[in-house]
């Protein structure tokens, strides 16, 4: 067992206690991480094997996205045994491993947990199915009779976030049409009834389990779905994704979920080592987000405001202050992130590696707790010309869901050599890679200063050194030209020109370049086009 190494992990170097509050956490992807035995897909011994990597990329923690025992539907956030390692992955003695690697190279690991829903190969699941209406374990998921005269129509109009509507109706024992069952995401991952005292039960002992273990956290999926308005109510409109993190749903943030939370704050606080819990939560304001991090809930919450914020000056500076401020009066460290295995990468989605480079440079600039999704260090575009016959995200298969193309922002990693799958492993990759990604290995860029991978390795060095990276829960703006941002901290200033052309600025006299997204002339006042700068004054 693992605990007591975490106890002996390092701790913040901020003024607040919690190494979450400035952690660099990265996002391993664990099917396109590594793959150690020469299947096509990444697994548990593929991560161990590359965690030395980690330790020297800079990172401080490393989050694990599902690698339960599952039928694989949604990419494994369709769990059917919270306890077991799907053979795909490993074994229960490989995710130990990977644990015990992480704390003896001063890395923490916190796993994913998908409370809202499970598999419909769950034995909850399948025995509800066969005890049929009425019966115990149909109490523990959202089971309704149809609307309509037959009962043909669902019980109400709300959508799946994959397309088509949340319900799905069984089929009794008898072969008669029988009841509905409720699934915000695909059939295959029937919700959870969270009001019902058996599922709250089983997931703190869920948790118990991997502390025990050892992990130092959970990124918790759908963190705002577990808990539904009383009486299900019909929404009244549809195409109802384009509502999602803009407007109250009677699916989604309700006040009930907060004491779920609170109950997990207190398993969490059993144990010694910092052990946090991150929301995934999308909600309509960064006010309602920091409704999950108040002192008797969870850590942290992931910034999809600031992720959804284009590449303008006036845009970021509003979300910065709007974010910092939310977080300020609940005492939670605010957190940054560009990308993740369910968004376009940001080198795509911003237009220029130039533009994702000093995106990355500015979000590393800021007070809090930053994430880094696997490959954006190597500047990973999208991967937008995937063969329909290789795509394997549910909502692409679909109407009036997600876009389904999150496929290209999960294409394996590539790691070395001229042709694929680069390093990744023996035998080909689960998503086919491009030919031009052999001069964005691993390989490729270590060791060249103008690299990606070299400017981020850089800018984490940097960040453990100066403690006012990170740390805090503030910025200075300083003046500065339309369509650049500029703010100190201590003797420390970043400067970000988001515009196309290039910027002048006064430069102090003394002042020198820390580190740059792209070449610049430190005394000629000119901040390059789509750059950032970090300078000591």
């Amino acid at each position: 067992m693992t605990q007591h190494l975490a106890d002996a992990l390092p701790t913040s170097t901020g003024t607040l206690p919690g190494w979450w509050r400035e952690a660099v956490i990265y996002q391993v992807y664990p099917r396109s991480f590594a793959d150690s035995n020469g299947d096509g897909m990444g697994d548990l011994e593929g991560i161990r094997s590359r965690l030395p990597y980690l330790k020297e990329l800079g990172v401080d923690a490393v989050w694990l996205s599902p690698f339960y025992a599952s039928p694989q539907a949604d990419a494994g956030y369709d769990v059917a045994d919270y306890r077991a390692i799907d053979p795909m992955f490993g074994t229960l003695h490989d995710a130990d491993a990977v644990i015990r690697e992480a704390h003896g190279l001063g890395l923490r690991i916190i796993v994913d947990l998908v409370p809202n829903h499970c598999s419909d190969q769950h034995e909850w699941f399948k025995q509800a199915l066969r005890e049929g209406p009425g019966t115990p374990l149909r109490e523990r998921f959202h089971f309704r009779p149809g609307r309509g005269a037959d009962g043909s129509e669902p019980p109400n109009d709300w959508e799946s976030i994959f397309g088509g509507p949340a319900w799905t109706r069984v089929v009794d024992e008898d072969g008669t049409p029988g009841e509905w069952y409720l699934h915000l995401f695909a059939p295959e991952q029937p919700d959870f009834n969270w009001e019902h005292p058996a599922v709250q039960d089983e997931f703190r002992s869920v948790l118990r389990f991997w502390l025990d273990l050892g992990v130092d956290g959970f990124r918790i999926d759908v963190a705002h779905g577990l808990v539904k308005a009383p009486g299900l109510p019909d929404l009244g409109r549809g195409e109802q994704l384009k509502l999602l993190g803009n407007q109250v749903l009677p699916f989604f943030d309700q006040d009930g979920v907060h004491e779920i939370y609170r109950s997990w704050r207190k398993v969490l606080d059993e144990y010694a080592g910092d052990r946090i819990g991150v929301a995934e939560a999308w909600t309509p304001s960064a006010d309602r987000t920091a409704m999950y991090l108040r002192p008797d809930e969870l850590h942290q919450a992931f910034n999809f405001h600031y992720l959804n914020t284009d590449w303008d000056a006036e845009a970021l500076r509003a979300t910065i202050d709007e974010s910092l401020d939310a977080m300020r009066p609940v005492g939670a460290p605010t957190t940054w992130v560009l990308s993740n295995h369910d968004v376009v990468r940001h080198r795509t989605r911003f237009g220029s590696l130039e533009r994702a480079r000093a995106a990355a440079l500015l979000m590393l600039a800021l007070p809090g707790s930053a994430y880094v999704y696997q490959g954006e260090e190597l500047g990973l575009p999208e991967v937008t010309d995937l063969p329909d016959e290789v795509r394997q995200d549910p909502s692409f298969f679909k109407a009036n869901g997600q876009d389904g193309l999150r496929d290209g922002c999960r294409v394996p990693m590539p790691w070395s050599g001229d042709q694929a799958p680069y390093g990744f492993g023996t035998g080909g990759s689960w998503l086919p890679q491009p030919a031009e990604w052999a001069g964005l290995s691993v390989a490729a860029q270590t060791g060249d200063p103008d690299s990606t991978l070299e400017l981020y390795r850089a800018a984490l060095r940097l960040r453990r050194e100066r403690p006012e990276l990170g740390a805090g829960e503030g910025v200075e703006w300083l003046e500065a030209p339309e369509g650049v941002l500029a703010f100190r901290r201590g003797d420390f200033v970043c400067t970000a020109n988001t515009t196309g052309a290039d910027a002048c600025i006064p430069v102090r006299p003394g002042a020198r370049v820390l580190l740059s997204s792209t070449e610049v002339a430190p005394d000629s006042g000119v901040l390059p086009a789509d750059s950032t700068v970090w300078w000591q004054v």
